[in-house]
Formats: structure tokens, C-alpha cells, sequence
């Protein structure tokens, strides 16, 4: 198994270091409407990125994928998807969808002349899931946990993993033969749950696309391009390391893994829910 791998940035020379190193999604995120305000409490992703930023991305990608989150279906939407078309996206990405209909609107607007990603994070989407998958034009479906979790209320994203819901939908997507991916993962050995076990649980369900967490190069923080650069060429190198090892892993050990993160979830739960700043599972365990 190897996971594609996502990466949101604006900066064409991270695109370029993140390409060089087998990322293979540039992600420009042109999603603003109503994100603010679902995700105000999240320390979370809310981009800037621009129109302009798709086509200076777009030209200089020489393998990765330009690919182009637009906003929630809205009567503009059309319009979104010419612009980001003309500006060079290959892939187009819908958040927040909530029906049938949005998701035929949205594949039928964009008309195969790009790749599609159907982004899962709203229980209405999960309620109609089986009548969208009828869809014969859908590229692949990518469940959003920040958001998920948000729509059903839960404390912390991962309860989508121990809770079987993801589960449920990662089964009904492989008997229809699509794609699917989710949620983010951090840096080998570090994350709230460990990322490596997180990648297991991407082995066990069939998920083989993945995007590399702020966390994982947070350039905001981090201004040093070489210093980017080297933890671009040390960690993909870690992760890619890893997957190597997965064929050959007992099937029962992923069957404990799914346990252990049953227990961590429930252990970062409580302590959230008692109001502590970090919590964070004992790498050891397992």
C-alpha cells in the first residue's frame, strides 16, 4: 500500500519541495463560506488562498496534481468551477455537500473536464450516501473528520474511527469500487494518536489517500526553506518506510490496533472533556 498524499500550501516553491519529495496533491483551498464559523473553536486549517494562487501552482507542477477545493454548492458555483478550471486545476474538490442533488450538480458542472473529490463531512451526507454512490461519474469520496465530527457533535475527530462510522462508509464505498480516503496524519511517532497507528488503520479499511496534517510541516511557523525542505525529505521518507512494512503484519495485528485506538480515543475524550490542555495516547502502548 502506498497513500497519495495531500498537501495544502500557496507557496510554489513548498508545491515544488513537496512534489520532489512524492506528494502527489498540490491543495489550494478556495473554500471560505460559512467555514469561519463551523470551525471557530478548531485550531484548524482556514486558508487564504486566492484564484491567482490555483494558476501559479498549476504552472509549475511538473507530476503532482493541482488540485482545487471550491466552496459549498451555492448559486455560484457554476462560475467557481470555470474559474478554477480555466486557472488550471485537475482536480476539483466540493466540501460540505448535504444531498443528492448538490453532488449531480456539482459532477455535471464539471463534466469530466477534471478529476473529482467528493468531500464527506456532514451526517446529511452520510444519510443519503447510498443514493449518491448510484452516481456513476464520481472519481473518488474523501471523509473530512474535522468537520464530521463537528456535524455530528462529537468531542474529538478520531471518535469517527473508534465509533465504526468511518468503518461503515469505508465498506460502502469499496463494494462500489470507488476511491476513498480520510482525514489527515502527522509526522511517524507524533500526533494526539500516533500516526503510524492511524496509517494501520488506513491499511485495514482499504483508505488509500491521506492529507499530511498542519502539523506535519506547519509553514506558517516554520520559515526556513531549507528547514522545510529537510522535513519534507525525512518524514515522507519515514511514512513511505512504514508502508513498506504493512504487507507483511499479521492481520490480527491490525485487528489489536483498531482496540488501542478504541482505548486512545476514549482516553483523549476524557481528558478533553476535563478540560486538559494536551492529552495525548502513550506512544508505547501496543
Amino acid at each position: 500500500m502506498s497513500l497519495t498524499l495531500m498537501y495544502i500550501t500557496n507557496n510554489p516553491t513548498i508545491a515544488l519541495i513537496a512534489e520532489k519529495n512524492g506528494v502527489e496533491r498540490i491543495w489550494i483551498d478556495l473554500e471560505t463560506l460559512g467555514k469561519e464559523e463551523r470551525q471557530k473553536n478548531l485550531h484548524s486549517v482556514k486558508s487564504h488562498h486566492t484564484l491567482q494562487d490555483v494558476e501559479a501552482i498549476a504552472k509549475v507542477l511538473k507530476k503532482s496534481e493541482c488540485m482545487v477545493r471550491i466552496n459549498p454548492w451555492h448559486k455560484m458555483s457554476y462560475l467557481e468551477i470555470e474559474d478554477v478550471l480555466s486557472a488550471g486545476a485537475k482536480r476539483i474538490m466540493l466540501p460540505m455537500w448535504k444531498t443528492v442533488e448538490e453532488v449531480d450538480a456539482f459532477l455535471n458542472a464539471v463534466d469530466n473536464r477534471a478529476k473529482t473529490t467528493l468531500l464527506l463531512e456532514t451526517k446529511e451526507a452520510v444519510k443519503c450516501i447510498d443514493q449518491v454512490l448510484e452516481n456513476e461519474l464520481i472519481d473518488e469520496i474523501h471523509i473530512g473528520l474535522n468537520d464530521l465530527h463537528l456535524s455530528y457533535g462529537l468531542t474529538f475527530m478520531f471518535e469517527l474511527l473508534s465509533n465504526g462510522i468511518v468503518e461503515t462508509l469505508c465498506k460502502k464505498f469499496k463494494i462500489k469500487k470507488i476511491l476513498y480516503g480520510f482525514g489527515g496524519i502527522a509526522k511517524i511517532g507524533e500526533g494526539m494518536i500516533p500516526a503510524e497507528k492511524i496509517i494501520m488503520e488506513h491499511y485495514r479499511l482499504g483508505s488509500t489517500r491521506a492529507i499530511l496534517s498542519r502539523s506535519f510541516c506547519n509553514t506558517d511557523e516554520i520559515k526556513e526553506i531549507e528547514k522545510v525542505q529537510e522535513i519534507f525529505e525525512t518524514n515522507i521518507q519515514k511514512l513511505r518506510n512504514f508502508e513498506l512494512l504493512l504487507p507483511n503484519i499479521p492481520f490480527k495485528e491490525f485487528l489489536e490496533n483498531k482496540l488501542y485506538l478504541v482505548q486512545c480515543v476514549d482516553e483523549i475524550v476524557k481528558g478533553i472533556k476535563e478540560k486538559q490542555d494536551y492529552v495525548f495516547c502513550d506512544k508505547k502502548s501496543n
